[in-house]
């Protein structure tokens, strides 16, 4: 079955059944891929644990009011003091407030803080289920209304500013990382290939695999799959990154075959059945990993992993038939100005690659020491990595006027008067939870007590900053104080906590994950190698490079970028990313290693496979850091973390961990590296030419 699927991609006829099967693909899916972003759930749900105490009472919550009801703070500051003239705006503009469509309810407030420099007031808006893609219109009418008075600071904050700000950002960012996406793949392919054509195939391939993808998912929203504006974004990313990858390393390959075979066909057949089986075993290790997010709390987080591998698996499907049908199509004009030609040398055996090889060969030892140790140090910035989440002041890199307005509003009243705590609990215990929520310390008000259904609904107004750790210890003594109220059947939720269960679903997920993920990415090692040392050498550098490109980004965070800190997902997202993408390179290199060291032995193996994949490997790592740093462009600390974390994880990994370090410790190991495999005896001698024509024509 394998051979009739290669001779049918490459193919001299059938190569256009391939073609033509894509391109009605791609037109049937194009439709529904357009309808992707309009399928996703940005709601505060869409990124909770489904099982978390604040996701409940955000379901208890529509007894009391619609849960699509956002609150907007519109908060007053003039330096010396309110005016009368300021006053008598503030109370007009809060009748006017009332009038922009969408209002909940009426407007409270205006209040006036004790300083008489300040004033706020509420509006509540029913902003429906896409309330976070309409906050920016209603935003935008309460700041024209509002403004106008000289010296007279006006800002919209709370839940409705933050929502709009947000909706801001994401913007566009579709179009933003994929055009981003695509000029950084196009301007490294013009530099690895020094080809002004051959990089059209690559972009043409990954364009298909993002539209068919995108269609796929959209589809599976349908039956449950939840999506989001970082999810469909990522899919961007990791679609031409991955399959970028894949394609580089098929493409070069291909190359090699050219020089050896005249006919393009039979040379891409040859490629396919040399090149396909690491490229299948690195995509099914990338999927997998994926996979494995599902197991998280996290709505967010298990949402991302089928996402995300839906993507890599139409990349690799798609780099696999469509690609090689393209290439042996176009013939080989496709790779001018350096074209392969048929009995000429092969470039690796002189290469730069092959001339780094012979020095670390020297000295193995001293190589792969010194190179660990100077990992060991980079992994030492772990102890400055405080990924115990982000405020909303601190989830944007800049100043949004949210935020501003959200300073603002903390200098003067209660900070959490935009984001009370809310309890929801059995009406017939209103009198011990309210005292219970009144007298928790931290709690500056109780707002009035709302009651239906035979629940009770209170607020309480927090005296810190809501998204702040202090508001979260309050938070935690808030839940212990009504939770032991017998009968009351209490719950705790609100903005604050919402946060607060957040991250620490991220930190379950954490634990969870990364064990699982690292027993599916040795398991699949150990049946592509057939050994177990290699796997558990292999294993250990792709940690010390994780722990490596963590400890550095933590510092670059901390003392370039000037972050507070880091968001909770932050190393679960790099782990899977970084160990799941940097297996790919594994796989690539000793794939090859493996190949060349039954015929050579093992130190010959490890030289000549690093000759022969070195230049590519690297090639494939600048394209994947290149995209994935775009995701660093966007005015998000989360995704400027990622972006950043995972394109240097990438470039370590490929540069120095898999080049340097997995070749020098090759050499140290020696035959012992395929225990207990025949190959731990020696090279099984197997011709060069590995029976290509046999293995193409047997029938399977």
């Amino acid at each position: 079955m394998t051979s009739f699927l290669i001779r049918t991609i490459a193919g001299p006829r059938t190569k256009y059944l391939v073609l033509v099967f894509w391109l009605v693909v791609v037109v049937a899916a194009a439709p529904f891929a357009s309808k992707l972003s309009g399928a996703e759930h940005n709601d505060t749900k869409a990124w909770l644990p489904g099982s978390a105490e604040s996701t409940k009472v955000i379901d208890l919550q529509a007894a009391f009011q619609s849960p699509n009801v956002i609150p907007a703070v519109v908060i007053y500051e003039r330096a010396g003091g309110l005016t009368t003239q300021d006053k008598a705006k503030i109370g007009g503009d809060t009748r006017r407030f009332t009038t922009v469509a969408r209002t909940d309810g009426p407007a409270s407030g205006p209040a006036f803080s004790p300083d008489g420099r300040a004033a706020e007031v509420m509006v509540p808006y029913n902003l429906g289920p896409n309330g976070w893609k309409l906050a920016t219109g209603v935003v935008s009418r309460m700041e024209a209304i509002s403004r106008g008075d000289p010296g007279l600071v006006v800002y919209v904050t709370g839940p409705a500013g933050f929502a709009a700000t947000s909706s801001d950002v994401f913007k566009g960012i579709d179009t933003t990382l994929l055009y981003g996406t695509m000029l950084i793949v196009i301007v490294i392919l013009l530099f690895t290939y020094r080809s002004p054509t051959l990089w059209l195939l690559p972009i043409i391939s990954a364009g298909v695999a993002l539209t068919v993808a995108q269609a796929a998912i959209y589809e599976s929203t349908r039956v449950g799959l939840t999506v989001n504006a970082m999810s469909a974004g990522i899919l961007t990313v990791l679609v031409f990154g991955a399959g970028t990858d894949y394609a580089l390393l098929l493409a070069a390959r291909y190359r090699e075959e050219l020089r050896r075979h005249e006919d393009r066909h039979h040379a891409m057949q040859v490629a396919l059945r040399r090149a396909a089986p690491a490229l299948i075993a690195s995509g099914s290790t990338v999927i997998l990993g994926l996979l494995c997010l599902t197991f998280a709390e996290t709505n967010s987080t298990s949402g991302l992993g089928p996402v995300a591998a839906i993507g890599v698996a139409v990349a690799l499907v798609v780099m696999l038939t469509l690609l090689p049908a393209l290439l042996v199509t176009v013939g080989r004009w496709i790779f001018w100005p350096r074209h392969p030609t048929f009995g000429s040398d092969e470039p690796t055996a002189v290469g730069a690659w092959s001339r780094i090889g012979q020095r670390i060969a020297r000295h193995p030892r001293r190589v792969w020491i010194i190179t660990a140790l100077a990992l060991g140090v980079l992994a030492l910035g772990m102890t400055d990595l405080h990924a115990s989440g982000l405020t909303n002041s601190q989830s944007y890199r800049g100043h949004p006027s949210a935020v501003v307005g959200q300073d603002i509003l903390a200098a003067h009243f209660p900070a959490g008067v935009g984001s009370p705590v809310v309890v929801i609990a059995d009406a017939h215990s209103v009198a011990p939870v309210r005292k219970a929520l009144a007298t928790t310390p931290g709690i500056a008000a109780v707002l009035p007590t709302i009651t239906g259904g035979g629940k009770v609904y209170l607020q309480g107004i927090l005296s810190v900053p809501p998204d702040s750790q202090g508001a979260y210890r309050i938070v935690d003594e808030v839940r212990s104080a009504v939770h032991g109220i017998a009968g009351a059947d209490a719950m705790v939720g609100g903005g604050t906590a919402i946060d607060l269960d957040v991250e620490r679903a991220a930190a379950h997920d954490r634990s969870l994950i990364i064990p699982i993920v690292l027993v599916v990415v040795l398991l699949v090692l150990i049946l592509l190698l057939r050994s177990l040392v290699a796997p558990l050498m292999l294993m250990a550098t792709v940690v010390l490079s994780l722990l490596a490109s963590l400890g550095f980004s933590a510092e670059v965070y901390t003392h370039l970028f000037g972050f507070a800190g880091a968001d909770a997902a932050l190393p679960l997202y790099t782990f899977v990313f970084l160990v799941a993408l940097g297996i790919d390179y594994n796989i690539f290199l000793m794939s090859r290693v493996r190949e060349e060291s039954r015929r050579q032995g093992t130190r010959l193996g490890a030289l000549s496979g690093l000759a022969a994949t070195g230049g590519v490997i690297t090639s494939a790592g600048f394209v994947l850091a290149g995209t994935f740093a775009v995701l660093a462009t966007l005015p998000l600390t989360t995704f400027t973390e990622i972006g950043f974390t995972v394109a240097f994880g990438v470039l370590l990994d490929t540069v120095i961990v898999r080049s340097v370090l997995v070749t020098a410790l090759n050499l140290e190991l020696g035959e012992r590296l395929w225990w207990p495999t025949r190959l731990w005896h020696g090279a099984e001698h197997v011709p060069a030419a590995a029976t290509d024509e046999h293995q193409l024509t047997r029938q399977d």
